[in-house]
């Protein structure tokens, strides 16, 4: 029995944020801020010319999100 409490004991606070009186988990605005990126960097790459060149666009910018997202959650909480 000891061994699954130890196992459960990590679960005990999750990453959350007060923003405006609510308390938000920390994935959520990572994911957020990862789209936020992803637009700006989409817009950078229609000006330049890049955008029409991509092969896949939904899955690059899906891994632009990703990488974003999860970059966001190292350098925030890491």
């Amino acid at each position: 029995m000891s061994c699954l409490s130890v196992g459960v004991a990590a679960c005990s606070a999750s990453p959350s944020r007060n923003i405006l009186g609510s308390y938000f988990p920390t994935w959520m605005v990572c994911a957020l801020l990862g789209i936020v990126c992803v637009v700006v960097i989409r817009g950078v790459l229609v000006k330049v010319g890049i955008d029409a060149t991509l092969p896949v666009p939904v899955i690059v910018y899906l891994c632009m999100w990703t990488a974003a997202t999860l970059a966001i959650w190292l350098v925030w909480l890491a």
